[in-house]
């Protein structure tokens, strides 16, 4: 049992990042397609400074990746692992009771 929970230690850093709700609708917007921070902002309406705050937490925990193309900063979800917590939150959130 011991060995067991060893292996969720750590999880829960994850959902902490992910209960910013910024945080899991920039998350969202990645899984529709790559986007710059600016394309971020302008969805969210918020400045670069704060979808870079935000941006560099989800690189951290490996949630999102970016790639450069000279000036201009792309990210994108890290994996598939991410789009299938999305998807299966939204159902789950979804489903009636």
């Amino acid at each position: 049992l011991r060995r067991q929970l060893l292996a969720v230690s750590g999880l829960s850093e994850v959902f902490k990042v992910l209960g910013e709700e910024v945080r899991v609708k920039i998350l969202y917007l990645l899984s529709l397609r790559e986007l710059c921070v600016c394309d971020i902002g302008a969805v969210l309406n918020m400045s670069m400074p704060a979808i870079s705050h935000h941006l560099r937490l989800l690189k951290i925990f490996r949630l999102v990746k970016y790639r450069r193309e000279g000036k201009m900063v792309y990210y994108s979800l890290d994996d598939h692992h991410i789009l299938n917590m999305i998807k299966e939150a939204q159902e789950h959130f979804a489903e009636e009771k």
